[in-house]
């Protein structure tokens, strides 16, 4: 299966979805909540459906009122303008890596399998991993594991790497895995370290909160009053930018507030707290076990 749609229903159930409306499916992917929202839209109702993956175009089916868009979900306004709307009725988007990538030896997205360092998502993209561990400066390569893998020993990885690939560039998810051997902790579990790792790199070369920051803004300018926002992220990095926007209408947390000192909400939150997978849907599917979705309405 090329990706497992998670928690499916929920997010279903979270769109509200019209007959005659018109939504967005930032993460097309597998196409897995695409053909859901479809069974639900009448004659008249569209779905735009975004991926910037080339793979994910194959799922794409035949269907007038399914309009794909093989660009990055930061390119959301624009693209819809282009299309004649302005405004939708709800918006989906599940920020997980699909399955597919991650079973995709050749993508270099696992730490299963030996591959080029490459974690493109858009393959047409010039900045892999392999550019980044073997040109950017200690400091950068230290923020990037710091910030997106939240590894404690940031600085020593950035400087092991900088000493590595002085003698030789690093190329490959099994020569990374080597060098990354004797710098973790007695209390971290090999693989989970190694996957902030490549977690840390593969935000790094997708520019993955750049462009979550900038699809959840337009996000709010997109939506129409009672238009519902649903989505799904993984790691504490994207459920903050959610949260923040959901609860204050900035990415940043900055609260506006108004001439009188009442907060400006520009959302109204249907899910207090996240939704997280059942027992059942983490056995069937290992990959949902971090899902958090959250749920909001434009007010």
């Amino acid at each position: 299966m090329y990706h497992q749609p998670v928690l499916l229903q929920a997010c279903l159930d979270g769109l509200q979805i019209k007959k005659e409306g018109k939504y967005v499916d930032a993460t097309f992917g597998g196409g897995g909540h695409s053909k859901e929202i479809l069974k639900s839209l009448g004659e008249k109702g569209k779905l735009f459906a975004f991926d910037q993956d080339p793979d994910a175009a194959e799922n794409v089916v035949d269907d007038k009122r399914l309009i794909f868009i093989p660009q990055n979900f930061r390119h959301l306004k624009n693209f819809l303008r282009m299309y004649g709307e302005e405004k939708v009725d709800g918006i989906l988007a599940d920020l997980g890596v699909s399955s597919h990538q991650f079973n995709s030896a050749e993508r270099g997205f696992s730490i299963r399998f030996d591959a080029d360092l490459d974690m493109r998502m858009d393959k047409s993209g010039k900045l892999n991993a392999a550019k980044i561990l073997n040109e950017y400066s200690e400091n950068d390569l230290r923020r990037m594991f710091r910030e997106y893998g939240e590894i404690e020993n940031a600085g020593k990885v950035a400087r092991a790497i900088v000493v590595k690939r002085s003698e030789k560039k690093i190329e490959t998810t099994q020569e990374l895995k080597e060098m990354l051997k004797p710098l973790i902790f007695k209390k971290d579990k090999e693989h989970q370290y190694q996957a902030r790792i490549f977690q840390a790199l593969r935000i790094e070369v997708n520019d993955e909160m750049g462009a979550l920051k900038e699809f959840l803004e337009q996000c709010l300018e997109v939506l129409k009053p009672g238009g519902r926002l649903v989505i799904m992220s993984y790691h504490s990095l994207e459920d903050r930018l959610v949260k923040n926007l959901m609860r204050g209408g900035d990415t940043g947390g900055e609260i506006e507030k108004d001439f009188f000192g009442n907060i400006n909400r520009p959302f109204k939150l249907i899910t207090k707290k996240p939704i997280e997978p059942d027992e059942q849907e983490i056995l069937q599917n290992s990959r949902s076990r971090s899902a958090r979705l959250r749920i909001a309405e434009k007010i």
